[in-house]
């Protein structure tokens, strides 16, 4: 792939920067800034399928007040380079362990020894709570937006009952299902969301109106339990079904040249940043997080956690239209009472989606610095 400068774009406000930084775990790492280095540090890592770009809203608030802040293309994704963001690619370095170490590596790099806070969304808050988990001493403070996290993995006790697994009993729903976690570990799903016959721009655009406020579906609700009649409520960005890929499922909720002039919160140039990384990189790298998560090899090092809690302060943060916060049943309370030891509050954010800090920004950086006004 021809190398590429760092994010030079009109649309970036006024203040961010871009760069890269070599030698971060084998990786060239792409990273937007804001801030004078030295001030407290405040680390913003994005999920899937975002960038560094995700943050550029809440950034200027951010160092405005007083802080320096990063955010990087995580591995995989944008203009980091260095991984091998194949479907055969071997997928330990894409493990979470192995993503905690990208995010210390690039503080390190930049000469910086603590971090006041780790701020993850979506999958960026799974590596914020593995590294708050790991290097409590490192990650001073943690702030996690869409995604609960319900605590490390239990050590297997043994082969345990055997029956029908979830997907098997989704797909056997009377209006068959598959959930998207499974269809993001398959071969065929880079191919489709890549190659659809609406063109990136186009699926990026109807996978961000589904799961946004704007789509006024979104209208989430606790679960009862992990059964598929339950997961079945959830939209089908999530609960997809069976025989569509991703590309088929956003396409039936492409928003209409009325409602993407309206968006606010992404007009199409800003659109248009995602799309043009995307279609250049493709979606595999952002992919195999999912399948690192589940490949059986992988796991056990998880389990040395075991029953590990996270003690330092933290809080929570999501737009109350999102069904992230529900898509795992009972997370958000085991997060609430049992992972988080010190969790302070937790934010549901009115006329915001999944996409909170990008629908909502100033409501997020105002929830963001009390929590770290609160720490001082």
């Amino acid at each position: 792939m021809p190398a590429v400068a760092p994010l030079d774009d009109p649309t970036l406000p006024q203040g961010v920067r871009a760069r890269f930084i070599d030698g971060v775990n084998g990786l060239r790492m792409h990273v937007l800034e804001c801030g004078e280095q030295g001030r407290p540090c405040l680390l913003l890592l994005h999920g899937f399928p975002e960038l560094a770009y995700s943050w550029r809203k809440v950034m200027p608030t951010l160092a405005d007040a007083g802080y320096y802040v990063i955010a990087p293309d995580q591995r995989g994704y944008g203009r980091t380079t260095g991984s091998d963001n194949r479907y055969d690619a071997d997928l330990a370095p894409f493990r979470p362990f192995n993503l905690v170490r990208d995010a210390v590596g690039l503080v390190h790099a930049l000469g910086i020894r603590e971090v006041a806070s780790i701020i993850g969304h979506d999958f960026g808050a799974t590596v914020a709570a593995f590294g708050s988990l790991l290097r409590p001493d490192f990650f001073r403070t943690m702030i996690l937006m869409s995604a609960p996290f319900a605590g490390p993995p239990t050590i297997a006790s043994g082969p345990g009952s055997k029956g029908p697994s979830i997907h098997e009993t989704l797909a056997a729903l009377s209006r068959p299902r598959k959930h998207y976690q499974a269809y993001y570990c398959t071969r065929e799903a880079n191919p489709n969301m890549h190659g659809g016959a609406q063109g990136v721009h186009a699926f990026l655009r109807a996978y961000f109106h589904h799961k946004s406020a704007d789509w006024k579906t979104n209208k989430p609700c606790r679960l009862a339990g992990w059964t598929a009649d339950e997961l079945a409520k959830m939209p089908t960005y999530y609960i997809m079904d069976l025989t569509d890929g991703m590309a088929e499922t956003v396409a039936k909720e492409m928003p209409s040249e009325a409602e993407i002039a309206a968006c606010a919160w992404m007009p199409e140039a800003e659109m248009r940043v995602f799309s043009n990384e995307y279609g250049r990189t493709t979606f595999q790298g952002g992919l195999n997080w999912y399948r690192a998560r589940i490949e059986p090899r992988l796991l056990p090092e998880l389990e040395l956690l075991s029953g590990r809690t996270i003690d330092t302060p933290s809080c929570f943060i999501a737009g109350r239209s999102d069904w992230g916060i529900y898509q795992v049943p009972g997370a958000i309370e085991r997060m609430q009472n049992e992972a988080c030891t010190r969790m302070s509050a937790v934010h549901l954010i009115e006329g915001a989606g999944h996409w909170v800090q990008q629908e909502r920004p100033t409501e997020t950086a105002r929830h963001i610095l009390a929590f770290l006004e609160g720490q001082r």
